[in-house]
């Protein structure tokens, strides 16, 4: 972030959570700090930052601005179609972006709201306190506020800044675990461990914060498909997050998994293994309350 920086308008990520679909999307930090991860291409070649905090509640309050005129243009026209279409002339990029979440969000029903990107939890808690006191001032209807967040970033907030963003409103973090064996870990380069992962987590919900977890299958390709398994399964067992989602491991040309698949580095697993390393992490959680859920 450039201490000079000027406020360019209304921002929105690339990327939220399936379960994320009807929330509004306000962006807190741009891109990925780790940015490493084989797996994934979704941040490569782009600067991570923080968003100034003023630029995110002027943010919220375009959003405000919009309801406020949509709600206007409705009373004041029989013809909604109409009004909606006179409010967005001469509007810029940066506001049509606005006025097109803000529609979103309306037709969503307004009660849960998502901070973009990847791991806002990398602010600064009285910053991103600031972020939620606003947002809750704005929107008092709000019913949920979550986000993305590393277990690395996580583990190194103390309980009590975890419990005072828990009463500042955050009430749900989606953490990527992928996998809990610190082979696979170390070689997708997840820039985490076993340990942190359940760490990070526990703080989570001592925190009376609501937690999803995910589990990638096939991460550890044919070698590791047990371990990847039998460990993650090991540590969602001493967290016990409120959700387990599976994610489908995909591996495009523009990730630097595709190359090892290549080299013959890493060898992806077929179905049946697939569906075997699913059986055997299913089956091997136990004492836990979680809800396993497949977003893909």
């Amino acid at each position: 972030m450039a201490a000079n920086e000027i406020y360019q308008g209304f921002e929105q990520g690339p990327i939220r959570p399936p379960s994320e679909a009807s929330s509004l999307m306000i962006r807190v930090t741009r891109n990925c700090p780790w940015n490493r991860c084989k797996f994934c291409g979704l941040y490569k070649k782009q600067r991570f930052s923080i968003r100034p905090v003023d630029h995110v509640l002027q943010d919220i309050d375009r959003i405000r601005y919009f309801l406020d005129e949509i709600d206007q243009a409705k009373s004041m026209t029989n013809d909604t179609q109409h009004g909606l279409t006179a409010l967005q002339t001469g509007l810029s990029p940066a506001d049509q972006m606005a006025l097109h979440a803000a529609l979103s969000w309306l037709r969503g029903g307004m009660t849960s709201v998502f901070l973009q990107d990847a791991n806002t939890l990398v602010m600064r808690p009285a910053e991103l306190i600031a972020i939620l006191a606003h947002l809750r001032k704005v929107f008092p209807q709000v019913k949920r506020v979550t986000s993305y967040a590393r277990s690395h970033s996580l583990a190194r907030i103390s309980d009590e800044d975890m419990s005072r963003l828990a009463q500042a409103g955050l009430n749900r973090l989606h953490i990527g675990m992928e996998s809990a064996a610190d082979v696979v870990l170390d070689f997708i380069s997840k820039g985490v461990d076993k340990q942190t992962h359940i760490v990070a987590g526990r703080k989570v919900k001592k925190a009376g914060i609501e937690l999803s977890e995910y589990f990638m299958p096939g991460l550890g390709g044919t070698t590791y498909s047990r371990a990847n398994a039998l460990e993650t399964a090991d540590a969602l067992n001493q967290i016990n997050p409120d959700f387990i989602r599976i994610r489908t491991l995909a591996i495009p040309e523009n990730v630097a998994l595709f190359k090892d698949c290549q080299s013959g580095a890493f060898t992806r697993a077929g179905d049946l293994q697939m569906a075997e390393e699913l059986h055997l992490f299913i089956e091997s959680l136990r004492g836990i309350t979680s809800r396993v859920k497949s977003d893909h």
